[in-house]
């Protein structure tokens, strides 16, 4: 088997600069994701739910890339075909995705849509990343390697980088941030669409500028046991797995801490900054009604199926209670033209602070009109909720979106139950930390700029990662710089001080990208790296996924129901996750364990 040359800089270059387009789509979906479903109606609740769809469709695609490329040869290459396929597919949903409110759907139908293309999107971003790391492993030699992923890792912050910032500069050069209810914003979809085009030029730039071995020059330097074309039985994934070196699993242990930290950041970082460096203000929120030892609970509760009771968490307004009469109305106006309640619902302050509260009279009334009908005797006015002012039984409905139409209530998924005795009945309470106010939306625009120092914190890193002598040295030092910035987000509560910790966790991000494929390559030999490194890719979904899946079940455990969560300890948490990450990295054993003497010692290669 020959050795493999060694290739120029610029040829490193070649073989990894579309990953910079890749990665700004994978940052734009990364970033703005939540808010797309947000806006265009999906409750917030459930939107941690979707952060599994990216791991998820990691763990199935990336694999089955492996497999198949392993196997595929023709005229545009090995890997390249899965390139042109995946970007393809990511370019045109890229400039779907963003729309999904503006096609004139029900709100069903429009998060039914998002849904379907972010999973697509998922799908053709992992499959258009995958080629770029296996062409590493088929093209370049052991001595290189650590320089060619630290490309990529640069090449993949810097992409992370444009996308963190893309709708923040758009709106700095004035394009418009706001848009009519259930429409995402002009700055994100522009954002997209101009992703979407730097996407298409990094894909053609890699077809015009890489050049694929064909199968007997790739068969030397790999040492291939049979022709692409051959009929040989090939092993299947089992076999692959039971033979695997050592490497493979003592490396992917590594992976599973790191990558189980990074969803918690992911998940949690916002609702961590907003409560410790912004000192967001909380709001109790309905859950749902108690009765008879059982809580009904959904985003909006209603009676009979038509008058909605608990909107989104919210108490509905039924009307106001005034010298001692209930007068039933939906719009309430104090001293001439404060409107405390619209459309049944109580109107926030410029703060995001709620008005009035229920239960509490309304302070400093010198006027009281109900759909405008003027209150003579205002004292001691109160607002009042719906189950306040039913006497006997009555029908409950739980249902998962009710969409306004023409003024009326349209229910869907729904279901309805028989309530004996309404005095019976209390509310279920959650408290939370309250997203209407400006000190929440500050804290989002920070974690955005956070995300974007630790990007440049790792580019920075990843330069002098293949400077140290040995690997795993500089491997756990980035893990515990790491470590150590998650643990401080759990405590910090200066704002500024924060860029700190994340500059230490892009340390972490960078040898995470870098070090586990260089690592895992050297390790392997043959026609079947494409197998392995696909395979390899489940040990950075599988993590995540069951982050996930455990995420809340953490928290409840740390805090009782209707409390707020705890969740800056999560940040504590991934700390001690990647630094027992950094802890496992020695017990990897670098190399295959042959000692086959190289065929020869080319010169740098003039093409790739």
């Amino acid at each position: 088997m020959k050795t493999k040359p060694d290739l120029g800089f610029w040829k490193l270059w070649n073989l990894s600069f579309g990953f910079f387009g890749v990665q700004i789509a994978y940052a734009l979906q990364s970033a703005n994701v939540s808010r797309i479903f947000t806006t265009i109606g999906a409750d917030p609740h459930d939107l941690s739910y979707f952060w599994i769809l990216p791991p998820l469709m990691g763990l199935i695609v990336q694999p089955i890339v492996g497999i198949f490329s392993d196997r595929t040869w023709n005229r545009f290459g090995r890997r390249l075909p899965y390139l042109i396929l995946g970007a393809t597919i990511a370019v045109i949903v890229m400039c779907l995705l963003p729309n999904a409110g503006s096609f004139h759907f029900t709100v069903s139908s429009a998060i039914l849509f998002g849904l379907v293309a972010l999973m697509l999107l998922d799908t053709s971003i992992n499959m258009a990343m995958q080629p770029f790391k296996m062409l590493v492993g088929d093209m370049v030699n052991e001595k290189q390697k650590g320089l060619a992923y630290s490309i990529q890792s640069f090449l993949c912050n810097a992409g992370s980088v444009v996308g963190f910032i893309f709708p923040i500069c758009l709106g700095w050069l004035g394009m418009k941030n706001t848009a009519p209810t259930g429409v995402v914003p002009p700055t994100v979809i522009w954002a997209f669409y101009i992703g979407a085009a730097i996407l298409f030029v990094c894909v053609i730039y890699s077809l015009v500028k890489i050049k694929e071995w064909p199968p007997h020059v790739y068969n030397e330097y790999n040492g291939s046991p049979e022709p692409a074309e051959g009929k040989k039985e090939r092993p299947n994934v089992i076999t692959l797995l039971v033979k695997a070196p050592s490497t493979f699993w003592t490396v992917g242990l590594v992976q599973f801490f790191c990558w189980f930290a990074f969803l918690f950041l992911w998940t949690y970082a916002t609702n961590t900054v907003a409560h410790n460096a912004f000192k967001t203000p909380t709001t109790t929120g309905i859950e749902g009604i108690n009765y008879n030892g059982r809580t009904y609970s959904a985003h909006y509760l209603l009676i009979d199926k038509d008058v909605t009771i608990v909107d989104h968490g919210k108490l509905m307004v039924a009307g106001v209670e005034a010298g001692g009469k209930f007068y039933s109305g939906g719009t309430v106006v104090i001293n001439g033209n404060d409107t405390i309640v619209k459309n049944h619902a109580v109107v926030s302050n410029d703060e995001g602070i709620d008005k009035v509260s229920f239960g509490t009279p309304i302070s400093g009334i010198s006027s009281l009109n109900i759909d405008g009908k003027t209150i003579e005797n205002y004292n001691g006015a109160e607002i009042k909720d719906y189950l306040s002012q039913i006497h006997g039984p009555f029908t409950l409905t739980e249902a998962a979106i009710v969409a306004n139409t023409n003024g009326k209530v349209s229910v869907q998924d729904a279901a309805s139950y028989q309530i004996a005795s309404a005095k019976d009945c209390t509310y279920s309470t959650k408290t939370v930390l309250n997203s209407a106010t400006p000190q929440y939306n500050d804290a989002g625009n920070w974690v955005g700029l956070l995300y974007a120092v630790q990007a440049l914190g790792s580019v920075c890193w990843a330069l002098l990662l293949p400077r140290f002598k040995s690997r795993k040295l500089s491997y756990s030092l980035s893990l515990i710089l790491a470590a150590g910035g998650f643990m401080m987000m759990a405590f910090i509560t200066n704002q500024w001080i924060l860029f700190i910790a994340f500059i230490l966790i892009g340390c972490g991000w960078a040898a995470m990208l870098a070090w586990p494929f260089t690592i895992l390559t050297n390790s392997l030999k043959g026609g079947n790296i494409g197998t392995y490194l696909g395979l390899f890719n489940c040990t950075i979904c599988i993590p995540q996924i069951i982050a996930a899946l455990v995420g809340g079940w953490i928290l409840s455990l740390m805090s009782k129901p209707g409390e707020l969560a705890p969740e800056y300890m999560m940040m504590f948490i991934a700390g001690i996750s990647i630094a027992i990450g950094a802890l496992c990295v020695f017990i990897i054993k670098e190399g295959n364990g042959e000692k086959t003497a190289p065929v020869e010692t080319p010169a740098i290669s003039d093409e790739i």
